[in-house]
C-alpha cells in the first residue's frame, strides 16, 4: 500500500489491539553467530485515529511475565533481575510522541527507564471481518540497544564478543479492532 492508503482507508475513532491477533517479537544475536527469537503474549494497547492523521495517538502496554522464547530456562532467565525483573517491573509500555503514515516515534520504558524509539511503520489495510468488526493492520519494526534500559547482563565469551547482542531487533504485528 502507499502511504497515502492510511489516511484515505483508515477510519478515525478509537482501536483496541486485538490481542490474539497481534505478535510482538523480537531477536537478539546469540553467541554473535546465531539469532534467538521471542515475543511477549499478554499485549494490550489503544490507538486514536485523528483528523489530521499526525495528530493520533498510541498506547500499549506488554506484561513482561508473558515472554516466550520456547525455551522455560531461557524465559525464567529474561524474567529475574538479570533481565527485566518481572517482581520489580511487571510491564514495558509505551507512548507515541509523533506519528506519520510511515513512522511510529514515542517513549519506551523498561525497568523504570523510558527512553525514545522511532518505529518504521507499514500499513496493511483495512478489512471487515465475518461478524462485521472493522479491522487495520500494522507493522513495524526497530532497533534498540537493550543497555539503554538497563538490560546489562551478559558473558564474555573466551574467543571474543559476548553471549547476547546489545542489539535487539523488534518487530510489530498488530490487529487493531475499531471501538469507537
Amino acid at each position: 500500500m502507499t502511504t497515502t492508503a492510511i489516511t484515505t482507508q483508515l477510519p478515525t475513532g478509537t482501536w483496541t489491539v486485538d490481542a490474539s491477533h497481534t505478535e510482538v517479537g523480537f531477536t537478539a544475536r546469540h553467541l554473535m553467530v546465531t539469532k534467538v527469537r521471542g515475543k511477549f503474549t499478554d499485549v494490550e494497547g489503544t490507538v486514536t485515529v485523528a483528523e489530521p492523521f499526525s495528530a493520533s495517538q498510541v498506547q500499549a502496554s506488554v506484561k513482561l511475565a508473558s515472554v516466550d522464547t520456547g525455551s522455560a530456562d531461557r524465559d525464567a532467565h529474561l524474567k529475574s533481575a538479570d533481565f527485566f525483573d518481572v517482581e520489580n517491573n511487571p510491564e514495558m509500555t509505551f507512548v507515541s510522541t509523533e506519528v506519520s503514515e510511515d513512522s511510529l516515534k514515542g517513549d519506551l520504558t523498561i525497568k523504570g527507564v523510558t527512553r525514545p524509539v522511532e518505529l518504521d511503520l507499514e500499513f496493511g489495510g483495512v478489512a471487515t471481518d465475518p461478524w462485521g468488526n472493522t479491522k487495520a493492520g500494522f507493522e513495524a519494526e526497530t532497533e534498540i540497544n537493550r543497555k539503554d534500559w538497563g538490560l546489562e547482563w551478559n558473558v564474555a565469551l573466551e574467543g571474543g564478543g559476548v553471549l547476547v547482542s546489545e542489539k535487539i531487533k523488534i518487530k510489530l504485528e498488530v490487529q487493531l479492532l475499531k471501538t469507537a
